[in-house]
């Protein structure tokens, strides 16, 4: 459990590094190659839907602004740090672990058994058992052995049940 622990926080930490490394790239290199085809910053791609009016400050007043550009480039930041924390950290450990694995020497796995073996060896046993219980020139008892005391077992009274 502290092991899992561990490694859940080294990698909050490395994580929250890597963030930084991603936005740069995104910021200083995917940012300027999509500016070849308009404007450098993605946060400045949006759409106006119907009728738009702005302040001078360049602010939407009026009308329903999508800004697009700021979703592309949140999802290209995401899609860059998945594929690098998939292929840089999950899958060499995996292959590690899997080589680990085949390293390691088998161990010897319980043969399961069936419900309907298991069943014939209990009988098998309780036969057995009896078998050896019952010995020649010995009545067999039947039911629980009590000590004969002679008497005639009686019906409670209503005296008695109160």
């Amino acid at each position: 459990m502290r092991g899992n622990v561990i490694d859940l926080a080294v990698a909050v930490v490395i994580g929250a590094a890597f963030t930084n490394i991603v936005n740069t790239v995104v910021k200083g290199v995917i940012n300027p190659i999509v500016g070849a085809f308009g404007t450098q910053n993605l946060d400045h791609y949006s759409y106006c839907m119907g009728t738009c009016s702005k302040n001078k400050a360049g602010q939407v007043t009026e009308g329903v602004h999508i800004l697009w550009g700021s979703v592309l480039s949140a999802t290209l930041t995401f899609l860059i740090t998945a594929a690098v924390v998939y292929f840089l950290m999950i899958l060499p450990m995996n292959r590690y672990k899997e080589r680990q694995a085949a390293k390691a020497p088998v161990e010897a796995t319980p043969v399961e058994v069936s419900e309907i073996e298991l069943l014939a060896e209990i009988r098998d046993a309780l036969v057995a058992q009896r078998d050896n219980s019952e010995q020649p020139g010995q009545p067999e008892q039947q039911g629980p052995s009590r000590p004969d005391t002679g008497r005639v077992p009686t019906q409670p009274t209503q005296a008695t049940q109160k």
